[in-house]
């Protein structure tokens, strides 16, 4: 099933009024219902070995697996520009990472009063069928700090996960749930 960049903008706005779809504001907008979990032992920012690109590869799909058993995922990635419509500053790895995903929404800092330090954020999506694996360069450029305000969310926007150079962010449905998968992956938590 496609997406449209007026449907998903819509249905944020809808489900989701906090807040634009900015992944590192989560952690601050979901309070309540946030927990992070770290992808590799010891909370070690950067994978170094084939061994532990793999650990980081089981931890998010073991997560991500959890989250959206048999359901479709949309999956976000972002760009920055220095106008709304402009050129990328830093178009790959996004581009060919994510070449599905669709512009659906644009935030603009434009607070400073010089122009040449206005910043617009583009975000993409594209939903696909959940399935391990699906998003493992994705999620390998992040594990590199190649991408960032990566996200992938149920089409119900109910569950979201926030991968990041180190571990993840994840936004459950409600406290209770949080309290589920913090104690399911205790070991996975920040010391």
């Amino acid at each position: 099933m496609t997406i449209t960049s007026p449907s998903l903008a819509v249905l944020w706005r809808d489900l989701r009024p906090s807040g634009p779809p900015v992944a590192h504001t989560f952690r601050s907008g979901y309070a309540d219902r946030w927990v992070r979990f770290h992808t590799l032992p010891g909370s070690k920012r950067y994978p170094e070995t084939a061994g532990e690109y793999a650990t980081v590869l089981e931890r998010h799909n073991a997560i991500l697996d959890e989250l959206f058993p048999g359901t479709d995922v949309f999956v976000v990635t972002a760009d920055w520009a220095a106008t709304a419509d402009g050129p990328a500053h830093h178009p790959e790895p996004r581009r060919t990472l994510h070449a599905d995903g669709i512009h659906w929404w644009t935030d603009s800092d434009t607070a400073d009063p010089d122009p040449d330090f206005h910043v617009h954020m583009r975000l993409y999506a594209d939903r696909r069928p959940w399935r391990p694996g699906c998003v493992d360069e994705l999620l390998r450029a992040v594990a590199d700090d190649r991408l960032a305000e990566v996200f992938l969310t149920d089409t119900g926007l109910r569950r979201i996960h926030h991968p990041y150079d180190g571990g993840a962010d994840v936004v459950l449905a409600t406290p209770a749930e949080r309290d589920r998968f913090a104690n399911r992956y205790v070991e996975w938590l920040p010391t």
